[in-house]
């Protein structure tokens, strides 16, 4: 069986949580619609939690500790940081 991916876990929690705001479904139904959605629910948060660290490996300075930098979509990656430390020198 193949590896389930974040985008595919979410379309499907996106639409258990659609049947279950519609409130047509039996109550047998809704009860495994819900135990799915919290699967999937807990696969997602576990996902985002990996790639949460994965960017904090990436963030990490020179000397291993973690730099806070704002998200600014127009400046090219590292710009800030190169500024910065040209500050300190």
């Amino acid at each position: 069986m193949p590896k389930e991916k974040f985008e595919d876990a979410l379309n499907k929690l996106e639409k258990i949580v659609s049947k279950l705001e519609e409130g047509d479904i039996p109550l047998e139904e809704s009860l495994k619609l819900f135990e799915e959605g919290i699967r999937l629910s807990r696969f997602c948060n576990q996902k985002l939690d990996e790639a949460e660290k994965k960017v904090e490996i990436l963030l990490k300075g020179k000397d291993g500790l973690l730099k806070a930098y704002p998200f600014d979509p127009s400046m090219n990656p590292g710009q800030e940081q190169d500024a910065e430390s040209e500050e300190e020198e």
